[in-house]
């Protein structure tokens, strides 16, 4: 067992674990003593013959290299992995204990395809940073067991430890919030620029995107003219309203990200979200110091910014309902304190079948978060008060239903009381 797995064992039965079946996560712990609790949830549909593992991707010091392995992983266990196989994700943390959180993979097979799984399990034990283990019952089913797997000086897989599986609570919010600061979410320019950074080496693009910061990260002087964000999920109304407030304001309309980073967008979608949410968060930066030029001589619409980029990583990070995201004032919310704050932050809502109407009249593409929108609810409510959540500056919630016109008079209004246009 490599030092890295090692440095996690002497909290080992102060660890949660979650499986996320479905969608739900499911919660289990571990006792060195059985004191007669009952079978996790988890375990209790399992087959007489099914047999279970879990995979965890322990975090080395480079970070980088643990989330692409991470995401590497999975294409591995799906390709390789016998098509019985049932895979889930999975996570292991401390409650309560920021960036403790170990991501992983829950596996159930049967009985004829455990020789096959323990193949390749035992091939990644000695090769690669995961911590590998095994469930098994009792006679009476009553009772499992955790088996923690080690490789042995003769690279065969041998038992290190055996540990008792209990049920567990579920935390006050989801496992994945310990996480989510400079992670999922960024809050200063040098977090995002460090990770961008260190892409340079096995990411080409990451260094063209380098080359477009902006030369110096202090704040600007705050812009004569305000500047006003328009936010909002796709078909909401976004591009009417930002060209009418433009064409009305005499103002410059910038779309966020901005469209330097065009070039680059589809490579970086396809990176874990540790790079993917860092490059957009450098969009941020890039925008800010646009809106810092624009703005000394007109007032400025911004198409999306900073709340877009929080809002939907908080929303992917945390599955589940809305209850399982940080809870309001939670720091995750906080504006950056070296980004810029515009005057006002407007956003448009929509009665969801009403938007899928427009989405359908428009016949464009969707990009996957608009398909994970449509398909699932739970998420697009998550988007939507994750949104709500986010302070300094908060959003103005506009109801986008009425007619565009009727928008744009409300919306001026705003305005006018706010920036005084």
């Amino acid at each position: 067992m490599s030092k890295h797995a090692m440095s996690l064992l002497p909290r080992w039965c102060s660890r949660v674990f979650s499986v996320e079946l479905n969608g739900a996560p499911f919660y289990f712990a571990v006792k060195e003593k059985h004191l007669g609790e009952d079978v996790p949830r988890v375990f209790r549909e399992v087959q007489n013959r099914d047999k279970c593992y879990s995979v965890l991707v322990y975090c080395s010091r480079d970070r980088i290299k643990t989330a692409k392995f991470y995401g590497e992983l999975k294409d591995k266990l799906l390709r390789d992995l016998p098509p019985e196989c049932r895979l889930s994700p999975m996570s292991s943390f401390l409650p309560k204990v920021r960036d403790s959180l170990v991501k992983g993979y829950f596996l159930k097979g049967n009985s004829d395809t455990s020789s096959p799984i323990e193949r390749l399990l035992s091939d990644l034990i000695q090769h690669d940073p995961v911590l590998v283990c095994s469930y098994s019952p009792a006679e009476d089913g009553q009772q499992w067991t955790q088996h923690m797997w080690s490789e042995t000086a003769s690279q065969v897989m041998d038992v290190a430890k055996e540990y008792y599986v209990v049920p567990s609570e579920a935390p006050e919010y989801h496992p994945s919030t310990l996480n989510i600061i400079n992670s999922d979410v960024f809050y200063s320019f040098d977090e995002a620029y460090d990770v961008m950074k260190k892409c340079g080496d096995i990411i080409p693009e990451a260094k063209a995107v380098l080359e477009l910061l902006p030369s110096r990260v202090e704040a600007r002087n705050k812009p004569d003219f305000p500047v006003i964000v328009i936010e909002g999920l796709d078909a909401t109304g976004k591009t009417t309203l930002t060209e009418s407030l433009k064409d009305t304001l005499g103002a410059t309309l910038l779309p966020s990200p901005p469209e330097c980073l065009s070039p680059w967008r589809a490579r970086f979608d396809q990176e874990p979200p540790l790079i993917r949410r860092a490059f957009y968060a450098l969009g941020n930066y890039i925008s800010a110091d646009q809106i810092g030029l624009k703005g000394a001589k007109t007032p400025v619409i911004v198409d999306r910014f900073w709340h877009s980029t929080a809002a939907y990583a908080i929303a992917t990070a945390v599955s589940g309902p809305v209850c399982n995201l940080p809870g309001e004032g939670s720091e995750v919310y906080c504006w950056p304190s070296d980004l810029f704050q515009p005057s006002l932050v407007v956003l448009l809502t929509l009665d969801p079948e009403e938007r899928k109407r427009r989405l359908r009249n428009r016949g464009q593409g969707k990009t996957d978060e608009e398909e994970e929108l449509d398909h699932n609810q739970l998420f697009r409510l998550r988007v939507e008060e994750a949104y709500r959540r986010i302070s300094g500056p908060a959003c103005v919630t506009v109801d986008a239903s009425p007619s565009a016109d009727r928008v744009l008079q409300q919306v001026l209004l705003l305005i006018r009381g706010k920036c005084h246009l």
